[in-house]
């Protein structure tokens, strides 16, 4: 049966159930940090204590706010063994369907070799699960020594940044052997250059010489890929590549005359 949450009913009808569907819904069915306080930063106090700072998370739907710095306590190393431990937040519901969350340290299996992560609650809220834990920090213990600590979690980005990552940004880079310029368009971290421009001079069978020109920082591509541009003519004469690096600098393979009428178009990934 239909029902309309977000309006008055007389009663008290609205649900903790509605409201963990609704931001789930939206938010999506993973965890997050929201990217708000400290971001429930870590902090190592002792060789036994950390220190969680605040910060918002939302688990299957579930917001669960960390309003206060938070001490946890991590139980002593042995000597000669490894380990790892996982700071948690657990959602638990209990009797008469009571709900609460709060910071666990799940307490990983001592080991000569090589240690591996402790088994958490998985079976989501959502799915009637009275028991979830989302894992926030890995803790590796070396001896009494406890190691840098590993997070686990994603920080959920706000809309005004999604916003900012769809807003067009545009650009320009002259091309070599002209005094037209290639526009340079870049939406998140997607790039694409166009360009119908004339050259003014010529450049026979180059390979792979380096130019002045430079691609503007903020649309050079990351350092897993390169910048490619590819430029031709409707005879066929004028045919030739344009190649960027994470630097910016572009080296130019290819032919070209004066006076002809170049097509110019590429796409990379910006770092």
């Amino acid at each position: 049966m239909a029902e309309l949450v977000t309006g008055h009913a007389g009663k008290a009808h609205a649900t903790a159930e509605q409201a963990a569907g609704l931001n789930a819904g939206i938010l999506g069915l993973d965890d997050y940090v929201l990217n708000v306080h400290d971001k429930l930063k870590i902090t190592v106090v002792s060789a036994n204590k950390v220190t969680i700072g605040t910060g918002e998370l939302v688990m299957q739907g579930r917001h669960v706010s960390q309003g206060t710095p938070e001490d946890l306590i991590v139980t002593n190393g042995s000597q000669g063994q490894k380990r790892n431990d996982l700071i948690v937040c657990r959602y638990a519901k209990g009797s008469q369907s009571v709900e609460s969350a709060k910071l666990v340290v799940v307490r990983g299996t001592p080991t000569t070799g090589t240690p591996t992560d402790p088994a958490v609650n998985t079976t989501s809220p959502l799915d009637g699960g009275t028991t979830y834990d989302m894992p926030l920090y890995r803790i590796p213990l070396d001896g009494i020594t406890i190691g840098t600590p590993v997070a686990l979690f994603n920080v959920l980005k706000p809309m005004s940044d999604v916003w900012d990552s769809l807003t067009p940004v545009t650009g320009r880079v002259r091309m070599p052997y002209s005094d037209r310029y290639i526009t340079l368009v870049r939406v998140g971290r997607i790039v694409t250059a166009y360009a119908y421009i004339t050259l003014t001079s010529n450049f026979t069978q180059v390979s792979n010489t380096s130019v002045n020109e430079t691609i503007p920082k903020g649309f050079r591509p990351s350092g897993d890929s390169r910048a490619v541009m590819r430029g031709t003519d409707n005879s066929g004469a004028t045919s030739f590549y344009l190649y960027g690096t994470p630097e910016g600098k572009m080296v130019l393979n290819g032919t070209g005359y004066t006076g002809r009428f170049v097509g110019i178009s590429g796409c990379w990934i910006t770092a």
